[in-house]
């Protein structure tokens, strides 16, 4: 049985330019960051390192993501590897291993990247509950929970 499934969160690190190919398919390249932070035995210093990886879309979510994406947007890629090879105009093989997105999911909005196109909703004002207080020494609890013995469920009657 064979594997290649990659999850991926971390921050775009550049706006998104949605293009079509000559087919008329819709396409998106992006890259996003991961960072990982870990503290060093030797130093006890904590260290980061950040990873670049390079995302392709296509179809209706590369046009979703061309919409809701910007730089610094926090985002989380599923998808697979993929490596391709062209030789550029010398002649030299040149590779790039990409992840080919199967699915995307935004993260919270933030100022940043907020889209003039979004309303926002209107407040509403929450009803106000009456949440009952129970002092320490007060007797109303118990003569609560004694009349709701009745209402109390046997065991014995549950038929699994």
């Amino acid at each position: 049985m064979n594997l290649n499934k990659v999850y991926l969160i971390g921050r775009v690190t550049n706006n998104l330019e949605l293009k079509n190919t000559p087919t008329g398919q819709t396409v998106c390249a992006f890259g996003i960051a991961t960072n990982r932070v870990w503290i060093d035995r030797n130093t006890n210093q904590k260290q980061e390192k950040t990873e670049f990886h390079n995302i392709v879309m296509w179809g209706k979510m590369a046009e979703n993501a061309s919409k809701y994406l910007n730089k610094g947007s926090l985002v989380m890629i599923e998808g697979r590897l993929q490596t391709r090879n062209w030789q550029d105009q010398t002649g030299v093989k040149k590779y790039k291993t990409e992840i080919i997105a199967e699915n995307m999911q935004l993260g919270p909005r933030t100022a940043g990247n907020f889209q003039p196109n979004f309303q926002k909703p209107t407040p509403t004002e929450v009803p106000k509950e009456e949440i009952p207080i129970i002092e320490e020494n007060s007797t109303e609890h118990i003569t609560a929970a004694a009349n709701n013995e009745q209402d109390e469920i046997d065991i014995k009657s549950i038929p699994f």
